[in-house]
């Protein structure tokens, strides 16, 4: 009689201990979740990165996607799109750095035509005596490319 209430009491405690079990990692995946959430909101509330150096890195990167070089392309035409007066006939010497980024555009595996134009367009608006050179790292840029 002791060893079958031995044995109940042992099963009764493995079953207690099976549902107990059955409860933490049914909170634990429930916690988990709840993180998952909150880290979704708290990426989609942060500001994007406008450093140019850093825009420019994601231009240069071979593997950006399309949608990550017209974001890239936006953020600095939206911060950085402006460039210096012309110095008499010479170009600012920061202009350099949107002939880097044009002619990187028209090279990029990634990019398509209206990305390269609304580019082009947005910094010609935005800097109406650059436009000649503007046009000519363009014309290098698709010039340049493997055919």
């Amino acid at each position: 009689m002791e060893i079958t209430l031995l044995l109940k009491s042992i099963m009764g405690l493995v079953v207690i201990l099976a549902i107990l079990i059955f409860l933490l990692f049914l909170s634990s995946k429930q916690k988990k979740e709840e993180v998952a959430a909150k880290k979704a909101t708290i990426t989609d509330r942060k500001s994007p990165n406008i450093n140019l150096d850093y825009l420019r890195s994601i231009i240069k990167n071979k593997k950006s996607t399309t949608k990550e070089l017209k974001e890239a392309l936006e953020l600095v035409i939206k911060h950085h799109g402006r460039v210096h007066e012309k110095l008499g006939l010479r170009a600012h010497p920061d202009f350099d750095i949107y002939m880097d980024i044009l002619f990187t555009i028209c090279r990029h595996p990634n990019t398509n035509k209206d990305i390269v134009i609304k580019f082009d367009k947005e910094l010609g608006r935005l800097n109406p005596d650059y436009k000649k050179e503007i046009n000519d790292a363009i014309t290098k840029g698709l010039n340049s490319r493997r055919v």
